[in-house]
């Protein structure tokens, strides 16, 4: 049996759509899990609009969301000389032929099948060319010479046999007037002589996959297996596209998802192992299968996305979390005083309280990360004349104490609540305001052993 192989092959025509890195992470699964190999093609071949920085941002967020790729990236436009040999060869063994219709002539056949309802489909016009005379001012394309009479079948890994009537196959086009291979073409002989065992893409290939097995045939090269996943669709019910709010990985990385998280995600959507929900990467690697995908179109589930997300913000070790929380700061809001990296790290087991994202622990982090606190003119008003001599008097008690704790915080706070006839929240709250800017946050006992010592008398002289 010969060593699995898949491939994920991208066009570097635009940011890589998070439905692709579905796809991606299904191939790299599927490889990983038959010790088989996963690689990277860049279909590069649409000049005009493929472009060097949507290449770096696809392998950029691959190896983001920890996709790694065997060998090289195959860069497809690098093999053009090989593609159009291929082209030669069919045309020498009566699989394909030269087109001399015009831009004009091929207008006019759409315009008749749209007016007719119909889909276009080539009219085959010079699929026997004996009694056509080649006009001396057109350059030819070359099509495929596509079956007409009876059915074709896929025996699908995932959609089980799909089977179609071949008239409705066009003869398609295989090498475009300016000498350049389509990728119809130019991906069956890349997946030939990367000796692709199986093909796993969305389901609006299915055509293709149907045209491209009468060239593996011509050829008479092995075909690969195909398996065709069934689309995203956006909260909505529509298919996701890139104008879609969360459509890319950039986006999820901005609001602070954990590459784990969204892995795991993705894994889930439109793939089920029993009850299970949360995967290692391990378990991931050792369970996935294309028997566990589903047929019908996954739904993306925003609220789905946070949830996870907030469970694996709860369970990773916080010295892990900080170094996320680090590279999130700093790409999107501030890079961090070193000053206060100890301080964040030890306050990442409270700070991380009812987060779903890097972006909440950001917002959470404020007091700590502030050089100066910015307390609201409606918080302020809550530090009335009582407020500030509760202030005043826990800043005398604190002074006096070299090393803070738990337990010695807990008798100054009793003391200051028995002595201004208080409760809890009435010695807290004043303190919260004036140690964070706001009457919300994190616990008062947190806060101030999150604070350094100096930092704390600071901001309680600065109130009064």
């Amino acid at each position: 049996m010969s060593l699995v192989a898949t491939r994920f092959a991208p066009s570097p025509t635009g940011p890589l759509h998070i439905g692709g890195v579905r796809t991606a992470l299904f191939n790299w699964l599927f490889s990983k899990n038959n010790k088989g190999k996963f690689y990277l093609r860049i279909e590069d071949t649409d000049k005009e609009r493929s472009k060097e920085e949507f290449k770096k941002q696809i392998i950029d967020s691959l190896d983001w969301i920890g996709i790694n790729h065997d060998d090289k990236e195959y860069v497809q436009s690098k093999n053009i000389k090989k593609h159009k040999e291929i082209v030669d060869e069919l045309l020498k063994k009566g699989f394909a032929y030269k087109c001399y219709c015009s831009e004009e002539e091929i207008k006019k056949q759409k315009e008749k099948c749209k007016k007719q309802g119909i889909p276009y489909i080539y009219n085959r016009k010079w699929r026997d060319s004996k009694d056509l005379e080649i006009p001396s001012n057109v350059e030819p394309v070359i099509r495929f010479k596509s079956k007409i009479p009876g059915n074709s079948t896929v025996n699908d890994l995932v959609q089980g046999e799909i089977n179609i009537t071949n008239s409705i196959i066009e003869d398609f086009v295989i090498l475009r007037k300016d000498g350049s291979p389509t990728y119809q073409l130019s991906a069956v002989v890349d997946d030939h002589i990367m000796k692709i065992t199986h093909v796993i893409r969305g389901d609006d290939h299915k055509i293709n996959t149907f045209k491209q097995k009468q060239i593996y045939e011509a050829m008479k090269w092995d075909i690969p297996q195909f398996a065709h996943i069934p689309l995203i669709h956006s909260e909505e019910g529509s298919k996701l596209s890139k104008r879609d709010k969360a459509s890319t990985i950039d986006d999820f990385i901005k609001i602070g998802i954990l590459s784990d998280a969204l892995r795991n995600y993705l894994l889930r959507l439109g793939w089920a192992h029993k009850d299970k929900e949360i995967f290692t990467l391990d378990e991931s690697i050792k369970l996935f299968d294309l028997k566990g995908i589903g047929k019908s179109p996954s739904k993306l589930d925003m609220s789905r996305i946070l949830s996870i997300n907030e469970y694996y913000i709860k369970h990773i070790e916080e010295k892990k979390l900080f170094k996320f929380f680090k590279i999130y700061s700093e790409k999107f809001k501030k890079k961090i005083d070193p000053s206060k990296e100890n301080s964040l790290i030890k306050s990442m087991n409270f700070l991380k309280n009812k987060a779903k994202t890097l972006e909440d622990i950001y917002q959470n982090s404020q007091y700590i990360l502030q050089e100066k606190i910015q307390i609201s003119s409606e918080d302020f008003k809550l530090l009335d004349v009582s407020s500030k001599n509760i202030i005043k008097d826990f800043l005398a008690e604190f002074e006096k104490n070299s090393e803070i704790n738990k337990k010695n915080l807990e008798e100054m706070m009793n003391t200051l609540i028995a002595k201004h006839k208080t409760n809890f929240k009435g010695v807290g709250q004043p303190l919260r305001i004036a140690l964070t800017g706001s009457k919300f946050g994190p616990g008062i006992y947190n806060i101030i052993l999150s604070l350094d010592k100096n930092e704390i008398t600071k901001r309680l002289k600065a109130i009064n």
